[in-house]
């Protein structure tokens, strides 16, 4: 790779005594492995700077799947993520580890990502929407293409107070049965806006979510959502986990 560019650690585990093997979400490679050599060592200037949620300018080498770091300098600190939204942020990088292919160019998807992670780290109240912003964007990037605002059996547009049932590669569908997959036109409609105005629309969001991922993450459990279910118990028993059903 000739240049410097910009990336976040998503996931990093030791390699050998010294080194690192790094999953770094970069700006115009996409999702690349790398391993960072010595990084570990006492003597390492990069010791501190390769975690997620710090802002990077990499570069590394390589013909392999597994690349050569060959630089790396933090743009910034690390965004001060703690407590849920340090989980939240979890999830968002595992989410990206588990979907993305490697080496897929996902330009706009990494500004999805950063706009996510900027807004947890400002912890202005519930993280809810913005993870469904960013499962929602990352979806369309994906090429998950879904029609919100037309019913896929009649083509006409969706209407707030009627019942849609979602049904893979065909959309959604008018139906008098209710569901898990009922979904009403203001649902819809919130959903195609990415804004959801009150408790009812951000559960029917995380709802679709988890519907539109589960053929991407398959039936392997998130770690970052058991992490939180440890973290939580003492602290909210009753609050929603980011990748709860």
């Amino acid at each position: 790779m000739d240049g410097w560019q910009r990336a976040f650690v998503l996931h990093g585990r030791p390699w050998s005594e010294t080194s690192l093997l790094l999953d770094l979400f970069s700006e115009q490679h996409g999702r690349v492995r790398v391993l960072a050599k010595g990084a570990r060592s006492k003597r390492s200037s990069l010791k501190g700077a390769l975690q997620p949620f710090t802002p990077l300018l990499v570069r590394w080498g390589g013909r392999g799947e597994v690349k050569t770091l060959r630089g790396a300098e933090p743009v910034s600190m690390a965004l001060p993520l703690s407590g849920t939204t340090l989980y939240c942020g979890l999830y968002v990088n595992e989410l990206l580890s588990r979907v993305l292919e490697h080496e897929t160019p996902f330009s706009e998807l990494f500004f999805d990502y950063l706009h996510c992670i900027q807004t947890l780290a400002a912890d202005a109240g519930s993280p809810e929407p913005a993870l469904r912003r960013f499962e929602l964007a990352m979806l369309g990037h994906l090429g998950y293409g879904v029609d919100f605002l037309h019913c896929a059996g009649s083509g006409e547009d969706v209407a707030d107070g009627m019942t849609y049932s979602y049904r893979e590669e065909k959309g959604f569908i008018a139906s008098l049965v209710v569901g898990h997959r009922s979904f009403t036109g203001r649902h819809l409609k919130a959903l195609y806006l990415r804004e959801f105005p009150d408790a009812d629309t951000l559960r029917a969001a995380k709802r679709f979510t988890r519907i539109a991922l589960k053929p991407y993450l398959g039936g392997k459990p998130l770690k970052s959502t058991e992490l939180f279910r440890q973290f939580l118990p003492r602290k909210r028993p009753d609050a929603a986990l980011p990748g709860d059903e």
